[in-house]
């Protein structure tokens, strides 16, 4: 009877808590930036889903057990649209890693509430970061628990290879590779410098290239002068010879 109400197929599962995604443009923009780059990172994998603001219900049948993650990183799951995270059809695989970008209107006993969720339902790395206050925390699966990390300040990740590195004013997120993380506006920034480059390159090599063009037809026009000027002495040495005269 239980199994059976569990499988109950007109339960619902909503695919909003009612809640807003961001109490301000600031906290949005940490969210949006850091779900943005990871899905840049995890663009070639095809098993490695990336959401932000995304329902996660973890138990069949119990639609008021969910937490909607800033941003969530599940490896070992396509990529594809969602409108809720089920686990029980996601190969009953959770999140790995979570983040919580916070507002000033962020509880303490609220965010130790989602501490204890992700805890008990199978998440491996949580981050915080506060953007108003420019602070970072983070906690990582020790067996059944979600034990802090002492030292944010150039931890790198160790299911996502991020590095975090915290300013005086601010948060800066690398990848293993060098490459920071940047806002879309920023990332455009980038694509513009880099369209310009290849079109800069793209002159100067049409430039070489009729440099070269110019060079061959200068090449090409003393090849003929020299070639006319041996027909000339040919003919010149022809005339001489009619008349008896012989060149050396």
């Amino acid at each position: 009877m239980l199994q059976d109400l569990l499988n109950n197929t007109d339960i619902e599962y909503p695919e909003s808590d009612g809640q807003s995604m961001a109490d301000n443009t600031l906290q949005f923009r940490w969210i949006v930036t850091i779900k943005e780059n990871l899905e840049i990172g995890f663009a070639r994998q095809p098993d490695v889903f990336v959401a932000g603001d995304l329902l996660w219900y973890p138990v069949q049948g119990q639609n008021r057990i969910c937490q909607a993650p800033d941003v969530l990183v599940v490896f070992g799951r396509p990529k594809g649209e969602r409108g809720s995270y089920k686990q029980w059809e996601e190969d009953n695989i959770p999140p790995q890693v979570v983040f919580e970008i916070l507002s000033p209107s962020n509880h303490p006993l609220e965010m130790q509430s989602k501490l204890l969720f992700y805890q008990k339902y199978g998440v491996q790395e949580y981050y915080m970061y506060s953007p108003h206050r420019n602070q970072l925390a983070g906690a990582l699966r020790q067996g059944d628990l979600l034990e802090s990390i002492e030292q944010m300040n150039g931890w790198i990740s160790p299911l996502l290879n991020i590095r975090f590195q915290l300013l005086p004013d601010t948060l800066e997120i690398y990848t293993t590779s060098g490459r920071k993380f940047l806002t879309p506006v920023e990332l455009d920034e980038v694509r513009e410098q880099e369209r310009q480059r290849a079109e800069q390159a793209i002159e100067e090599l049409e430039q070489e290239k009729q440099r070269a063009e110019r060079e061959k037809l200068r090449a090409d026009s003393a090849l003929d002068e020299l070639s006319q000027e041996r027909q000339r002495y040919q003919a010149l040495l022809e005339q001489l010879k009619a008349r008896g005269i012989e060149m050396d």
